[in-house]
């Protein structure tokens, strides 16, 4: 296995059709997020996309160690759905995953579909998934620590998920002798790991947000009757 975990999927990993398969379902879940976001996108959300996106490829710039010899580094994908939303917080970590392959030869461009998929599209989803559900339990009052909680609990299922993304694209099209089940222990181990720091930087950050400006988090504005 590669040393750096940080989820990014370079070239070779697994075989072309794999590849394009998931080009496919990438291309296909960002066209639909892209029709969806127009819903969630007004005169505050459009500066905020674009400074979640920024912060997004800034911090994902920083890797942090996990284990000897391996490392990773943010995702963002539930950062940004809490934040500006599910759909438009998939536009934001898409952007980002096709700036840095095409400038920066961070993942290669053959599994950018997969990246895509196992970043922008499973990992929002989860993550915005757990935090709704969440939200409906621990959000009843004001409670900035609730936020929190569900801002960590939400960005480390959403790092998971996507690992798990990448074990299924691994078990499709593999190019490596490694087993399945090596691939599988190795990646649910270390990104739980990974999501536990992710978590910590998503609640930081949501929490930071919403003790000024409550009205910027998507996940506050589309809850009835909710102050914090």
């Amino acid at each position: 296995m590669s040393e750096n975990v940080a989820m990014h999927m370079s070239d070779g990993i697994i075989d072309l059709p794999t590849s394009l398969l998931f080009g496919l379902i990438a291309l296909v879940g960002v066209g639909l997020c892209a029709w969806k976001a127009r819903s969630e996108l007004d005169e505050r959300t459009v500066p905020m996309a674009g400074l979640v996106a920024a912060f997004i490829f800034a911090v994902q710039m920083v890797n942090f160690p996990i284990l000897p010899g391996v490392s990773g580094h943010l995702l963002g994908g539930a950062l940004a759905a809490i934040l500006v939303g599910p759909f438009t917080g998939a536009l934001c970590v898409s952007i980002v995953l096709v700036v840095q392959a095409l400038l920066f030869a961070d993942g290669g461009l053959s599994a950018l579909g997969a990246n895509i998929t196992n970043m922008a599209l499973i990992g929002v989803a989860v993550g915005y998934g757990v935090a709704v559900g969440l939200r409906r339990v621990i959000l009843r009052r004001r409670n900035l620590a609730g936020l929190g909680t569900i801002a960590f609990v939400a960005a480390l299922c959403g790092t998971v998920a996507a690992s798990a993304g990448f074990i299924v694209e691994y078990s499709l099209g593999g190019a490596s002798p490694t087993s399945v089940g090596t691939v599988a222990a190795y990646m649910l181990g270390t990104h739980t790991l990974i999501g536990i720091g992710e978590g910590i930087i998503t609640a930081l950050t949501v929490v930071a947000v919403a003790r000024v400006r409550p009205d910027l988090v998507h996940l506050l504005r589309t809850r009835k009757q909710v102050a914090v």
